[in-house]
């Protein structure tokens, strides 16, 4: 996939003071930096909604990996259902919520799914369209992967809001990408931090304050 399709965000360029935006009063501390306001949020979400339609007949099982990936899932929905194809169709749509874990060994990465077996092969023969908030190595979105390919869907394409500059990358890029961020833990927009942060319009860059205050 060429990085020119989506935005690469740096701490450089992309660092916005806290003084300029609002912020809930409990996260005072905690928060370092702004790294992509929500405003801008919207606008990436809209615009790859539009991608997705315009390179989709449907109809569409849309997966969504809770729970940080919640809100994108929910944005990118409200879009998509009020735009049509190129033919002046719109795209019909049904729902899924997915729980993820994965666990290593020696050899590779698996994954454990919350849906039910019967739930999995009623993907036979469907699109599915995974959405998720970040992709970090890389490793458990492959592993979940090889394990849907196994209910032999149509077509499985990824969207993710996020994926992590990080040399433990191996390499995997979904169809849609919104953003291209630095190697830094990131908080907000359902993202967190053990639970907390989620209620953050704004993807901020965590402070060492907030990293102690909220650790387990």
């Amino acid at each position: 996939m060429d990085p020119s399709k989506w935005i690469d965000v740096t701490v450089d360029k992309n660092h916005y003071s806290l003084d300029h935006f609002v912020i809930p009063k409990h996260y005072d501390q905690d928060l370092s930096s702004i790294l992509i306001p929500h405003g801008v949020i919207m606008d990436r979400v809209q615009k790859l909604a539009r991608l997705i339609v315009d390179e989709n007949d449907g109809p569409l099982v849309v997966c969504c990996i809770l729970k940080g990936g919640h809100q994108y899932f929910a944005d990118l929905i409200n879009c998509i259902k009020k735009l049509t194809t190129t033919r002046g169709h719109s795209i019909p749509l049904s729902l899924e919520f997915i729980r993820v874990k994965s666990y290593q060994n020696d050899q590779s990465v698996d994954v454990k799914i919350s849906l039910t077996e019967n739930e999995l092969k009623d993907f036979e023969g469907k699109n599915l369209l995974i959405v998720e908030d970040i992709i970090d190595t890389g490793k458990t979105m492959v592993a979940l992967l090889d394990r849907l390919q196994t209910y032999k869907p149509k077509d499985i394409k990824v969207t993710s809001l996020l994926i992590k500059k990080t040399e433990r990358s191996n390499g995997y890029i979904p169809h849609y990408v919104g953003f291209a961020i630095p190697d830094a833990f990131v908080v907000g927009y359902a993202l967190d931090y053990n639970e907390h942060f989620r209620d953050l319009d704004h993807i901020c860059v965590i402070s060492d304050h907030g990293k102690e205050a909220y650790a387990v």
